[in-house]
Order: C-alpha cells, then sequence, then structure tokens
C-alpha cells in the first residue's frame, strides 16, 4: 500500500490550506451564527470562461517556454512562471469561445465514422494483458488488457449526441442519421480500425487503498488524430464487462448516463477542464438496480455513454504498479514517460538552459532545479492542473462527490461523474454522495484539501519508484496549495466585479450567505446588477437582490446592507462603468447550471421514452451565461421535491 504519510511535512502549502478549508466548514451548523467569521480558503480561478481552464493539446507544438526562474521569492520570477504555464494551458483543443460560434472555419473536415484516423498509441508503446480471458481476475503486469463491448443489445436507440464533440472528431453530422449508428456507438457492432481495451489502474476510494480497480464498466475503442492532429481516446461506458469489473456486470443504466453525458458538456461550456461525451444510446435491455443499497432494487435501463478525452489516465493508473512491489516499478516510468511524452510535449524538450529552479521556502533554502528531472517538471504540472481545477469547481459551486485518486485526472480534467452536484443553497458542508455520510469527506469545503491529499498520493508513487524525492515531491504539494489560492482568489474577484480581491469583503460574504442559505448561482448572477451611484438608498440596494434574499428577518436586513454598503464602496476604486462591469460579471457569473432537479426531470422522461427533455437541457447549458428567451424557468430555485434522496443525493450504485 502506497499512503504519503500524513505525519510528514507537506511544507506551507497543506498545512495553510487545511486550517483555511477547516475555517470554511464551520460556516455550516453551529459556526453560522458568528458573525465575525472570516474564511479565507475560498479562492481564486481564472473565470470559467477563462482559457486558462482550457485543455492541454497532446499534439500541438510548445508554446515558447521562456523559463528563466531562481527563486520563487521574486514576483517578477512569479509572474514569469505564470506567464508560461498560462501560455502552456492556452494551447487548447476547443476553446470556449469557438463552442460558441466565434472564428468557426466553414471549411472543417468531414469524415465517415470508416475515415476515423486511428492511432492506437497507448497498445503500442504499453505493456498489455497476456491473458485473454474475460474473466474479473487481477492482472499483473499490464497497464491494459484487450477486451470487446459485450453488452446486449435490443432495438438501441440514440438518445442524444453533441455536436461540439463531433467537430473535436471530424464527424460529419450526416452520421448520426446512420440506420447502424446506435449499433456501433452501443457497442454492438465494432468501429473499422478500432482496437479496443480496458485500463487497469488502483486507487484510494474514501482515503482507504483498495487495490486494483480499473475499467470496470468502460472499454477504450482506441485512439484518433484528428486534422489538427490532436489526439483523442474513444471510450464507451457501460459496454459491458472486463477482467476489472470484480462482482459486476459492466452495465450503465439511463439515469446515470444522462447526469454523466449532460453534466460533461455543461462542464466544458462552463469553460471547466472535463472529459467529454459524443452520445448517448440505449441498449433496450433491462438491469436490476439497488439505487439506496436498500435492499429494493428495481429494473432499469440499460445505456451506454460515448465518452471521449485526450486521455483518462489517472492517478491510479501508476498507483497500483507502485503498490506490487519492484518488479512493476519500471511500468510507472514507462507510463510516465508515456504521458510526458503525448500529453506534456514541452517537459521532454526542455533543457538545462531554461533554468527551471525554485526555492522550497525551507530554512536551509534548498533548491529544487526542474529541468534536471523532467519527471519532477511533471510532477509539478499534474498539481498545477489540479489546482486550477479545482479552484474552477469552488467558483461555479459544483461538487464532484467521489474523489477518489483513482477518479483524479492527470491531466487535470473532471472525469467520472457518480453522484455530483451544484450548490443551490450555499452550504459548504454539502455532498452530493450518500456513501459520503456522515463524515462529509468529499463535502464542497473539502474538495481542495481532498485533491491536496490525492497529490500527496501520486506523488509519493513517482517517490517511490525513484523517480523524484522527497524534496520535489514536497514542491509539487507546495505548488499546489499555492496555485489553488492565486486562481481561486482571482476566479472570486472577477464574479464580484472588484478591482483586487478583498479578503474581508469575501469573508462577510461567504458567511452571510451561509447564514441565509442563499442559492450560489443565482446570487452571484444578480450581484451584476447593483449600482456604484453612492447616493441609492438603503431600500433600493436590497431591493436588487430581493430575489436570492427570501424570508430574511430585520437583523439579517442589516447584516446584508452593511456588506452591500462596503461592496459599492469597493466597486467605486473602479473605473468601469456599471454597464461594463455587469457585461464582465454575467460573462463569469452563469445563469443556467445543471441542477440535480433538472436532471431528474429529464431522467423521469427518458425512462417513459421521452428524450425532448435531456435534448432542450444540452441546449441549454451550451449557453449557459447568457440571456435565454423562453428558458428562465431553469434558473429557478430548486422545488420542494429536489431535495429528496435520489435527486440532491445519489449513490455510487449505476
Amino acid at each position: 500500500m502506497i499512503i504519503f504519510s500524513q505525519k510528514s511535512p507537506l511544507q506551507r502549502s497543506e498545512h495553510s490550506l487545511i486550517i483555511l478549508s477547516k475555517n470554511l466548514r464551520s460556516l455550516s451548523l453551529s459556526s453560522l451564527s458568528n458573525s465575525h467569521y472570516t474564511p479565507c480558503f475560498l479562492v481564486n480561478l481564472h473565470c470559467a470562461t477563462d482559457a486558462a481552464c482550457g485543455f492541454r493539446s497532446s499534439n500541438s507544438p510548445s508554446s515558447s517556454v521562456d523559463f528563466c526562474l531562481k527563486s520563487m521569492e521574486s514576483p517578477s520570477l512569479e509572474a514569469s512562471f505564470e506567464s508560461v504555464t498560462r501560455d502552456l494551458r492556452n494551447q487548447s483543443l476547443e476553446s470556449a469561445d469557438v463552442d460558441r460560434g466565434k472564428g468557426k472555419s466553414d471549411l472543417r473536415v468531414k469524415l465517415k465514422l470508416e475515415d476515423l484516423n486511428w492511432d492506437h498509441s497507448f497498445v503500442r508503446e504499453l505493456p498489455g494483458d497476456s491473458i485473454t480471458s474475460n474473466l474479473s481476475r487481477e492482472v499483473l503486469h499490464a497497464c491494459y488488457t484487450n477486451v470487446s463491448p459485450s453488452a446486449e443489445v435490443e432495438h438501441p436507440q440514440l438518445v442524444v449526441w453533441s455536436e461540439s464533440v463531433a467537430e473535436l472528431l471530424d464527424l460529419d453530422p450526416k452520421e448520426f442519421e446512420r440506420s447502424d449508428f446506435p449499433l456501433l456507438f452501443s457497442g454492438a457492432s465494432p468501429l473499422v480500425g478500432g482496437l479496443s481495451y480496458a485500463q487497469c489502474y488502483g486507487g484510494h476510494q474514501f482515503g482507504m487503498w483498495a487495490g486494483q480497480l480499473g475499467d470496470g464498466r468502460a472499454i477504450t475503442l482506441g485512439e484518433i488524430l484528428n486534422s489538427k492532429s490532436e489526439r483523442w481516446e474513444l471510450q464507451l461506458k457501460g459496454a459491458g464487462m472486463t477482467p476489472y469489473s470484480r462482482f459486476a456486470d459492466g452495465l450503465a443504466v439511463l439515469r446515470s448516463s444522462i447526469r454523466e453525458f449532460l453534466c460533461s458538456e455543461a462542464m466544458h461550456f462552463l469553460g471547466i477542464p472535463t472529459t467529454r461525451a459524443l452520445c448517448l444510446v440505449t441498449t433496450g435491455k433491462y438491469v436490476s438496480r439497488d439505487m439506496f443499497y436498500d435492499g429494493n432494487p428495481k429494473e432499469e435501463p440499460v445505456a451506454v455513454v460515448f465518452r471521449v478525452a485526450q486521455s483518462f489516465l489517472r492517478f491510479g493508473s501508476y498507483q497500483i504498479h507502485a503498490s506490487r512491489g519492484k518488479d512493476d516499478f519500471e511500468i510507472v516510468r514507462v507510463l510516465a514517460d508515456y504521458a510526458i511524452r503525448h500529453h506534456f510535449p514541452h517537459i521532454e524538450n526542455m533543457t538545462k538552459s531554461e533554468s527551471v529552479s525554485f526555492s522550497t521556502g525551507l530554512e536551509n533554502d534548498s533548491i529544487v532545479d526542474l529541468t534536471s528531472n523532467k519527471y519532477a517538471a511533471w510532477a509539478v504540472e499534474v498539481a498545477d492542473c489540479t489546482a486550477s481545477l479545482v479552484a474552477c469547481w469552488q467558483g461555479v459551486g459544483f461538487t464532484h462527490g467521489v474523489l477518489n485518486t483513482d477518479n483524479m485526472s492527470i491531466l487535470g480534467l473532471t472525469i467520472d461523474y457518480g453522484p455530483f452536484g451544484f450548490l443551490d443553497a450555499f452550504d459548504p458542508s454539502y455532498t452530493p454522495n450518500t456513501t459520503d455520510l456522515p463524515g462529509r469527506r468529499y463535502c464542497f469545503a473539502n474538495q481542495p484539501d481532498i485533491c491536496l491529499w490525492n497529490i500527496a498520493q501520486f506523488v509519493s508513487t513517482l517517490s517511490t519508484v525513484q523517480l523524484i524525492n522527497d524534496k520535489e515531491a514536497n514542491y509539487a504539494m507546495e505548488r499546489y496549495g499555492t496555485k489553488f489560492m492565486d486562481e481561486y482568489q482571482a476566479i472570486m474577484t472577477r464574479k464580484l466585479g472588484l478591482p483586487k480581491y478583498n479578503k474581508e469583503l469575501m469573508s462577510k460574504l461567504l458567511n452571510n450567505m451561509a447564514v441565509d442559505k442563499v442559492d450560489y448561482t443565482n446570487f452571484f448572477r444578480s450581484l451584476s446588477n447593483i449600482k456604484t451611484d453612492p447616493n441609492i438608498s438603503p431600500e433600493e440596494l436590497l431591493v436588487t437582490l430581493k430575489a436570492v434574499l427570501l424570508d430574511i428577518g430585520q437583523e439579517r436586513k442589516d447584516a446584508w446592507l452593511s456588506w452591500l454598503q462596503s461592496y459599492v464602496k469597493e466597486l467605486g476604486a473602479s473605473d468601469k462603468s456599471d454597464e461594463q462591469r455587469k457585461a464582465q460579471m454575467d460573462s463569469v457569473n452563469p445563469k443556467y447550471v445543471l441542477r440535480n432537479y433538472l436532471c431528474q426531470t429529464a431522467i423521469d422522461a427518458a425512462e417513459m421514452g421521452d428524450f425532448g427533455e435531456v435534448r432542450r437541457l444540452l441546449k441549454l447549458i451550451k449557453r449557459p451565461f447568457d440571456e435565454q428567451s423562453g428558458m428562465e424557468k431553469y434558473a429557478r430555485l430548486p422545488p420542494a421535491w429536489a431535495y429528496r434522496p435520489g435527486v440532491c443525493m445519489l449513490s455510487c450504485s449505476s
């Protein structure tokens, strides 16, 4: 078992992050009455639509890596590093702006399925399983097992598809009209040129080492290169058993598949790194599922999601091999080389002359030189993109729900949508996962800490196999803490439309929101309507937020009025007009998010054979920041029934 010792010093970032998130958690329950609470944890994120939260290109040429850093203590050098990391992340495969129709080319390639450009690097370059049996078993000394989809199909039907993802793959939209399309994308018929396999990985689940996990119901069909030479891995989720299925059947039901499809696309259009979903099909078959693990199973329709990502490699992809002893240590190195070569090529190309070195901040002021060890540079980038991802989540109020190490992408993508939820009433202790009760390990407030803990497990793995040393491991964790704090503060500054971050103002706001359980999304959207006129009356100020401040007494009105007056004063330091500020704030504060009750409404209709609401929601989430005429009802507060189990909270059963 590989566990980074909790007694080991994780440097300043871990200690400060834990203290700060504990402060945030204290906003809930008994501490909500403390009007002097100062939650300093919720921090920055380059806005939800910023390219800083964009995808990392697997094959695009690296930007000019002008690294000239000698010490993190120099503001100018830190700024240089930020510039470089922004440039790297700006090598996006598809920006949110392009998805909104800006700069699209009319000359895009349109391929048939038979013409996809396959390039199976994972199978070609990494060790595979020598056993061909599909029986559930321990798979040793291998990164994958060749396996074919096996889900039974009877009159499969296409539920929904994403035009945006089809464009990434250069697919002609007419391909979705093919009569054999549901057969191909349920796994019943093979794609010409595909080479299917299931990946081997392990992981920590709820803090405990679980050993081998692997793709129990996901089967990769292979990788393609599109017309821009961008690499995409194509995967079916719910297409049948693999050797990693353990005691399960490898199938997925319609309700969980709809949630995964819609949230994958919703997160992308919010500008948050994520795996994507090309389409969703039903198989025409049913399977028994006990949704609440309470001994009351029911028959549910089976469905398959076609997932797309640059890579589905996870922290657990490395952990499993390191956990099996020295005989498999070399696999970790080979797998690290593979990831760097295909997904972090700028690291492979770094030279000593670029001098990427950092002060550790320790008493002896020791230096970590990342150009002397590409694996250390890689670990730092994984930590960096993970921190940016979590900051993005916190900024939009998204709670993943199952942050096990096997659900952590090395590319900083949101991956594996099980129980998830966007905050409705602001509650830092919110968890969408019934399995997570009563400890709430994966609640909203805990996400930054948990992802740091997961980073610790990842760098511990690299340290165990001697790819990095302790100083390099500690620096990666310190970098995570620093990056997260910087990113989150920048995000919240932009959400509030402020010229600079104001810790005290932010702290009081979060306290007020938690006390009155204010709707997270609607509040920030409404805030852009505040006017900076210093002569505005207190009554007018409060009226602006009337729709989100419901049923509060005079004492709470006074608390909000005090905050609003401080806020207006801070806004006065900006040279932007009210109209300019509103436009900027509305571009980062979504009008629409994929609330759980909206998903459930679509699921209820789909289980009756009506897929119209699923398709309407896909249309809605493509423009989350826009005022969409006729769609206002999708921004309303959740109805009372939305808080019942199975809607606001779910189990991992699917």
